[in-house]
């Protein structure tokens, strides 16, 4: 039989895959029994021109019949894309990635460059003699991908200030001053062919292969908060104001003094902190 196509994100049809709805479920944490069935079960019922949004929906049902938690892990990038509208959030979670790392993390800084008077940094990240200036590019939606105009813009910015005063200052003598370049979606094969040509560190979905973003978080359990199917839009931006950007920083709250600080129901917060129980656990 031919190939039954799905529609990706980007809308372009790719054949659907039984294996790769395997390594998802069993990624979320589905035992191999279970991902197999829900593969079979998939397979069964796909047609031609299916979204994926609409498979990833049926997974992610049938996960939560195997194990809630599981269900929780699979929406890690809806859980990344949640950080929006704006950049700001994922820009802190950036940063709590980097921190987790071992990094000494600078976010939202203005820098001085040779040509320009000031320039907007994400973040500046530092772990002995190596220091990062980072950029991350958030986006919205799933099919779209970080490109070559980005890389282009933002290690010009690198050369500008790193030919400035700045880093040279006392505290920074002999230090390895880099780029780096962060995303929550993918990079296009021109930005990664260009950044690997200057020297430019990424970090996204899937990149660097087998050690990128998505592996990064669920081997430390660096979840967004956002992942979490009980937060609402508004306790977001409470979060944010607090700097509870992780799902495992819920477990750190006091629950009943945190509901009256922002006059919500205690009970809504104890939800969310057993959804986080739920995923780390």
């Amino acid at each position: 039989m031919p190939p039954i196509n799905v529609i990706n994100a980007r809308g372009e049809k790719e054949p659907f895959s039984e294996a790769k709805v395997y390594r998802s479920a069993k990624r979320a944490g589905a035992s191999s029994k279970a991902a197999k069935e829900i593969s079979g079960i998939l397979k069964k019922e796909v047609h031609e021109g299916i979204r994926t949004q609409k498979i990833f929906a049926r997974i992610k049902q049938l996960l939560r019949k195997e194990s809630p938690g599981a269900a929780i892990k699979f929406n890690i990038k809806e859980g990344m894309r949640k950080l929006g509208p704006t950049g700001f959030p994922f820009e802190k979670y950036a940063g709590e990635i980097l921190k987790a790392l071992g990094y000494q993390v600078k976010i939202n800084r203005f820098i001085p460059g040779r040509c320009v008077r000031s320039y907007e940094i994400d973040f500046i990240a530092r772990k002995g003699n190596v220091v990062y200036l980072g950029e991350c590019k958030y986006r919205k939606y799933f099919g779209d991908r970080v490109h070559s105009h980005d890389a282009l813009a933002n290690y010009a910015r690198y050369l500008d200030i790193c030919n400035g005063s700045y880093f040279k200052a006392k505290e920074y003598k002999g230090a390895s001053i880099k780029t780096m370049l962060v995303t929550n979606t993918k990079f296009s094969g021109r930005t990664m062919d260009y950044s690997r040509c200057v020297g430019a560190e990424l970090l996204g979905w899937n990149y660097p292969r087998n050690n990128g973003l998505e592996k990064l978080v669920e081997e430390r359990k660096l979840y967004p908060v956002t992942i979490l199917p009980g937060l609402k839009g508004y306790l977001k931006d409470i979060f944010v104001q607090e700097r509870i950007m992780l799902a495992k920083d819920l477990l750190k709250i006091d629950v009943k003094n945190f509901s009256k600080k922002h006059k919500v129901s205690p009970k809504q917060i104890q939800n969310l902190v057993g959804q986080a129980e739920q995923l780390l656990n």
